[in-house]
């Protein structure tokens, strides 16, 4: 029989709380351990956690000035090993005065959270496993379900539940709420808009972001290459409603049947993504080449230089650009299949983006997700040679993504640039390329 609970007796103080709190981390990490010969007299059974004291940041028990934080904490220590609940070892020649370590056995862990006030991580996952099941008959299939099957199979194994916290269920419920709402969200809504439809507050869903980011993931593995901004605007969350620039002469067909001609304006023109995604036709007139562009400066100079930009002088006929802002968007990708519809066989439909992981990246989701039409411009190894006096060193993150996307099968035909560049090492971005 154990004594009374020693919690009647004292509050911890905060060496003691410091030490207890890093004795139940050990039993929380700790895998199931088979039983073990006595480790000291009584405590039978699995091997008892040990905590050393001057592996913690104790500086009140360890005060040269003070001894009152290391008395009480002998003292309340001494009245827990009394209560059967811990073991002490002192420091030789130090009994009573210094103490170097304290056993914790397993079997005793539950008092121990009763006494600090501390909900076992057994308790918060078994909560959280029960609030999401709770949640799933709202997600029957697709993208949501699978990400929270995934974070069920890592509360079941007693693995990380990121992007949950389990001890802040507020978190979790907000979470589960925004992947709710997801459903109903209209092409280029806001951020802040959504967050006060989801939780009438305008910034709620600020803290939200990077979870939700990490859990769309989950359930889509193929966005863990984009930016967490490129993740939520393939939910159709951006931080404001953007653009799609486009130079050339494109015409247009709304969803109510108007005809947009942007050849008119010179040199380039803005259409909002979110009409871009209602489009019902599209088509370049007259033109030689359609050009994609990474990124706004190289699509900016493109157009900034009127010998090319605007008319391709070896022919005549106009070129036709779109700027993709990076990886393309839906509303891009939506302009870009309603045009592969009506374009002839004949005029070259082209990307052209930064010589590296990423730029590689746009031309396979390009070609896997609106046409193998795309063909790639200026990525190759002759333009990396003739601009290596500007190329930068991969990182190894660039390194590993580079080797992973040799291997994809929409990338057999410059698969020998991509060994190219890993073979010197080096990457080169769009405006380091000289146009002319």
């Amino acid at each position: 029989m154990m004594p009374d609970s020693p919690d009647r007796l004292f509050v911890p103080s905060e060496d003691v709380a410091v030490l207890l709190n890093a004795a139940l981390d050990v039993y929380e990490r700790r895998t199931p351990s088979p039983p073990q010969p006595p480790a000291f007299g009584g405590m039978r059974g699995v091997r008892p956690i040990k905590i050393l004291l001057r592996e913690l940041t104790l500086p009140g028990y360890f005060s040269q000035l003070d001894p009152n934080p290391r008395l009480i904490a002998n003292e309340q220590l001494q009245t827990l090993e009394q209560a059967g609940l811990l073991r002490l070892k002192w420091e030789a020649g130090e009994r009573g005065h210094l103490l170097e370590g304290v056993y914790l056995p397993p079997a005793n862990a539950a008092p121990i959270f009763h006494l600090l006030n501390r909900t076992p991580a057994s308790d918060h996952r078994a909560r959280l496993e029960d609030r999401i099941r709770g949640e799933l008959f709202r997600f029957p299939d697709g993208r949501p379900r699978r990400a929270l099957q995934h974070v069920l199979r890592q509360l079941k194994s007693e693995k990380s539940a990121a992007p949950f916290i389990l001890t802040d269920p507020e978190f979790n419920q907000d979470l589960l709420a925004a992947l709710s709402a997801l459903a109903g969200v209209e092409p280029e809504t806001p951020y802040r808009v959504f967050s006060v439809r989801v939780f009438n507050n305008s910034k709620r869903f600020e803290d939200l972001k990077r979870a939700l980011v990490r859990l769309a993931c989950l359930g889509q593995p193929e966005w863990c290459s984009l930016e967490g901004v490129e993740v939520l605007r393939e939910l159709n969350l951006v931080p404001n409603p953007g653009y799609l620039y486009l130079s050339g002469p494109w015409q247009m067909v709304d969803e109510w049947g108007q005809v947009l001609s942007l050849g008119e304006f010179s040199p380039a023109v803005g259409l909002p993504a979110a009409q871009a995604a209602r489009l019902q036709q599209v088509k370049v007139l007259h033109a030689v080449q359609i050009l994609c562009v990474e990124n706004a400066t190289p699509f900016y100079e493109l157009i900034r230089n009127t010998d090319y930009g605007i008319r391709n002088t070896e022919h005549g006929l106009p070129l036709a650009l779109l700027c993709l802002w990076g990886n393309p968007s839906p509303s891009c990708r939506h302009l870009l299949r309603r045009l592969v519809e009506t374009l002839p066989d004949t005029v070259p439909l082209q990307v052209w983006a930064d010589l590296d992981f990423g730029g590689f990246n746009i031309l396979a989701q390009l070609r896997e997700q609106v046409s193998p039409r795309f063909a790639p411009y200026r990525m190759d190894i002759e333009t990396l040679e003739a601009h290596a006096r500007w190329a930068r060193p991969l990182t190894k993150a660039d390194e590993r993504n580079l080797k992973r996307i040799a291997r994809h099968p929409a990338l057999a035909d410059v698969q020998p640039a991509i060994y190219h560049l890993l073979k010197c090492g080096l990457k080169l971005e769009q405006e380091a390329i000289r146009l002319f």
